[in-house]
């Protein structure tokens, strides 16, 4: 049986993406436990499976099993549309005993000796695991984050437009086909969860490379979430952009070549800085030769800058032949 929400005229109108760095390393120990399910992941766990040997992740696996219910506490949902590992960890060491002990006890097919330590002291347990969180991210994780971020970015971006232009009907009609909206409820085909209402809170999105191809929610007593696999998710393991052609290069630069060319989707300098290998000043200075030069212009959404091409960029780029 599907979850299925009701949504409320206020709960529409305040539908928000965020991105979630906790919530994609907690994502990839499904991938470390069960490979076959994601194998365009591979590249990345042939990467980090040596590293695995100097952690010990016995809790956390045991929490996160390979499938059905995890522990909502070690995945909060986003507070801040880019909240960094940071402050979600914070947020994880906050947990109530009573919440991670409950939230414990109802995890399934896991180590029974494992979850009962836990549940004997959840206190502990919390330290326990924030700390295994933060070495796991540290070793396996946080060099491989901006590409990730730039990857979930690009969604956003092209989600919120599709939004602004379409409203919430078309949203959800190109999201996933596990979700459905009618107007007034949202169907959603993901079991270990409970129906009910967004409770006015609204609804958070999340874009997800490291659970995709499936769908996850969260809801009350936490605000109301829903992750969703990202699109573009098989160019992740790329090295990046190919190289710029060279009439291209030749023209106005190759740095500059390679990063009009990328900018087929709108992006932040940081963004295009962790694609291209280059730092954030260096896209800058580029960026800002290529925007006087009339072929890229950036726009405030938020907090941040994201730059596109303007048409004569667009022209000039899909002039240039393919290699």
């Amino acid at each position: 049986m599907p979850v299925t929400w009701v949504m409320r005229p206020e709960d529409v109108a305040r539908i928000r993406f965020a991105f979630s760095p906790m919530w994609e390393l907690v994502a990839s120990l499904r991938t470390l436990q069960d490979p076959a399910r994601q194998s365009i992941h591979l590249p990345w766990i042939k990467c980090v499976r040596p590293r695995l040997a100097g952690l010990d992740l016995t809790e956390l696996f045991a929490l996160v099993p390979p499938s059905g219910y995890l522990a909502d506490f070690i995945t909060p949902p986003p507070d801040t549309p880019l909240p960094d590992f940071a402050a979600e960890l914070d947020r994880v060491r906050l947990t109530s005993p009573e919440r991670a002990r409950a939230e414990a006890a109802r995890v399934r097919g896991a180590d029974p000796v494992v979850i009962e330590r836990f549940m004997d002291d959840p206190a502990a347990g919390v330290a326990r695991v924030a700390d295994a969180l933060r070495a796991y991210w540290e070793t396996c994780f946080a060099e491989f984050w901006p590409r990730v971020y730039g990857l979930l970015e690009r969604d956003v971006l092209r989600r919120s437009r599709q939004l602004a232009q379409g409203g919430a009907r078309e949203l959800f009609a190109g999201l996933d086909p596990a979700v459905v909206w009618t107007g007034e409820r949202l169907h959603i085909n993901r079991p270990w969860c409970l129906n009910g209402g967004l409770y006015g809170d609204g609804l958070v999105l999340v874009p997800s490379a490291f659970y995709w191809p499936s769908v996850a929610v969260m809801s009350a007593p936490y605000q109301s979430m829903l992750v969703y696999p990202v699109l573009g998710v098989g160019t992740l393991w790329e090295q990046g952009p190919p190289p710029a052609p060279e009439a291209l290069a030749a023209l106005i630069g190759r740095s500059r070549a390679r990063i009009l060319l990328a900018l087929a989707e709108p992006s932040t300098t940081s963004a295009l800085a962790g694609r291209m290998s280059l730092t954030p000043g260096a896209v800058s200075q580029h960026l800002s030769v290529l925007s006087g030069g009339g072929l890229t212009v950036g726009m405030r959404v938020g907090k941040q800058v994201v730059y596109r091409r303007t048409s004569a960029g667009d022209t000039l780029a899909a002039s240039t032949p393919a290699r």
